[in-house]
């Protein structure tokens, strides 16, 4: 396994890893590739069609009433699986990041720059880092 953030594998669960709050897009990027974090895009059905998504990011919205089942589907129910949320700006990746925390997942980041960007990086678009298309 290829780890780049801190590996905190224990002899229990040797596999275990804590991220960063906030994990950079080019970062999510090769540890998605490498198989050892899923991306899951929070915006809305719309926003997705619009702009794609991150390559290989899993599309679940938080206005879907099934969201913390699709979740725990997207991990197979574990909830310390590495996972990073990304969102149109940081805004809301950064709140659900919290709320994930707080019911007990123990591996979540926020790809705090987002699709688009914001006042303190560019953005997964604006980098050219690779989409995936949605479709309607």
């Amino acid at each position: 396994m290829t780890m780049t953030a801190k590996d905190t594998g224990t002899a229990e669960n040797p596999d275990s890893v804590e991220l960063p709050d906030i994990l950079p897009a080019e970062m999510a990027l090769s540890m998605s590739d490498g198989g050892d974090l899923t991306i899951i895009d929070v915006r809305t059905p719309m926003e997705w069609m619009r702009s794609g998504v991150a390559k290989g990011a899993l599309t679940i919205t938080p206005q879907n009433p099934t969201f913390m089942q699709d979740l725990s589907d997207a991990v197979d129910g574990d909830m310390s699986k590495p996972i990073a949320l990304i969102c149109a700006t940081g805004q809301r990746s950064a709140t659900i990041a919290r709320f994930l925390r707080e019911q007990g997942y123990s591996a979540v980041a926020d790809i705090s720059e987002g699709m688009m960007g914001n006042r303190t990086s560019a953005g997964w678009l604006v980098k050219g880092l690779p989409i995936d298309h949605v479709k309607g």
